[in-house]
């Protein structure tokens, strides 16, 4: 019923596992003391918001061609990309300006009247929510009418 194990053999495996936690209690406390991000906040995705007609996708890549895309990293206040440095806040009103130039697929209609872009600095989720409004969309008939 009872294994026999012999006193020195209990002794070493003691040390082993007293050995154990000791490493992952000194990693542990030397990762929570350090106050320094050296690799920053990558950009983990794009949350869109509000929209009803223009298509999620379109939307996500307006607004990461203002830089909030794969392999971005956010440094404090800073958006570094693969090509430049810009400031966050620029990069925001710049994404803001991108979504709102958003159209329906097919066409040159862009109903998005406004668009907030809040990014989250500890997770780097970037959510953008979109107002569509077709009131003030100006819809011009470009078709020419055969003459016969």
């Amino acid at each position: 019923m009872f294994i026999k194990t012999r006193r020195d053999t209990l002794i070493i495996l003691l040390l082993a596992f007293i050995l154990i936690v000791c490493g992952r209690l000194i990693t542990y406390v030397a990762f929570a003391s350090s106050d320094d991000i050296n690799d920053g906040i990558p950009i983990s995705g794009v949350i869109i918001k509000g929209n009803d007609v223009v298509p999620v996708d379109t939307i996500r890549y307006n607004v990461m061609q203002a830089g909030f895309r794969d392999g971005s990293v956010i440094y404090g206040d800073i958006l570094k990309t693969s090509k430049r440095e810009v400031s966050l806040q620029d990069a925001i009103q710049t994404a803001q300006e991108f979504a709102t130039r958003s159209t329906v697929p097919g066409t040159s209609v862009q109903p998005i009247t406004a668009a907030d872009v809040q990014v989250d600095k500890n997770t780097g989720v970037v959510t953008v929510t979109v107002i569509e409004d077709f009131s003030s969309v100006e819809i011009k008939n470009k078709t020419s009418e055969a003459s016969g």
